[in-house]
């Protein structure tokens, strides 16, 4: 099995490239932003206490977004791979989440970063807050804010797999079917 993490600040194109890499390979696509709106929509426990964060623009703790997670691993039993999507965050979460696949004798093969520049970000997080219903991609400073909680907290977690050699950089403005191509010949090289 092949297990990537696709990474990068929000509004990279993380979500909709997740989408195609899970139809195009047959992989188990596991969003923490729909794991986490599941839960928040059911009313869960974990569900309510992500919600207070993410309506101000930070991270979920690292102990509710694991909870959440660690079951949806277990579906990946048919699958060629997991594509991780928004996980982990930290790097208490980049251990945990090594510690869950070392239990299945499983393991990150690759963390692909889509690169986007700052306004780009932006202005596509804007422009999908007027369809989203997202309270956090429809005000600009709350969307600042977590381009900014995701360069120093969460870009960390690329330090963690470039020394273990597992990080691959890919440009992540142009077309949809751009962004795919180069994402597919990263992950063809894996598999």
């Amino acid at each position: 099995m092949t297990n990537i993490i696709l990474f990068g600040p929000p509004g990279a194109g993380k979500g909709t490239q997740a989408e195609r890499i899970r139809d195009n390979y047959n992989f188990l696509h596991i969003s923490t932003g729909d794991v986490f709106r599941y839960n928040i929509k059911n009313e869960t426990e974990l569900g309510q206490r992500a919600k207070s964060f993410i309506d101000r623009g930070e991270l979920v703790p690292d102990d509710v977004t694991i909870k959440m997670l660690a079951g949806e691993i277990e579906k990946a039993d048919d699958k060629n791979g997991i594509i991780f999507d928004g996980f982990p965050r930290t790097k208490a979460q980049a251990d945990a989440l090594d510690d869950l696949l070392n239990e299945q004798n499983e393991k990150i093969d690759a963390l692909v970063s889509l690169n986007v520049d700052d306004e780009i970000l932006i202005g596509r997080l804007k422009e999908r807050g007027k369809t989203s219903g997202r309270k956090d991609d429809a005000d600009e400073n709350v969307i600042k804010n977590r381009i900014q909680v995701y360069y120093t907290e969460t870009e960390i977690v690329k330090d963690h797999y470039k020394q273990q050699g597992k990080l691959h950089q890919v440009d992540g403005v142009g077309s949809v079917q751009d962004i795919t191509k180069r994402l597919n010949n990263v992950i063809d090289q894996l598999i």
